[in-house]
């Protein structure tokens, strides 16, 4: 029977898949920027660290008179090569007339 990992290894693990795959919250919101023409992008990596889990805030003019399921599919087709190598990935899509309001009422 063998041991769970030590939280070195999986850290070191976790290190390692991020180094893999090149994703970054960095590059996330540059390729969403370009594609999107995206006015604001946050990303955060919620993975702990490994790059493998992010949320996101996209606020571009394209998401305009499209439902919340067409503003995903619009976003995951401009990561579908980064999606394919995280395991989460959860965006938060706004036009930038909704994203102003937001902060008016914030």
């Amino acid at each position: 029977m063998s041991s769970a990992p030590s939280a070195a290894e999986t850290d070191t693990q976790a290190a390692a898949v991020a180094n893999t795959t090149g994703i970054t919250t960095d590059s996330l919101s540059k390729t969403l920027t370009e594609k999107l023409e995206a006015k604001h992008v946050a990303i955060e990596d919620i993975s702990g660290g490994c790059g493998q889990a992010f949320q996101a805030l996209i606020v571009s003019p394209q998401f305009s008179n499209k439902n919340s399921l067409a503003r995903h599919r619009l976003v995951n087709s401009a990561l579908k090569t980064e999606i394919a190598a995280i395991h989460a990935w959860t965006p938060k899509c706004f036009t930038p007339e909704e994203w102003e309001k937001k902060q008016v009422q914030a």
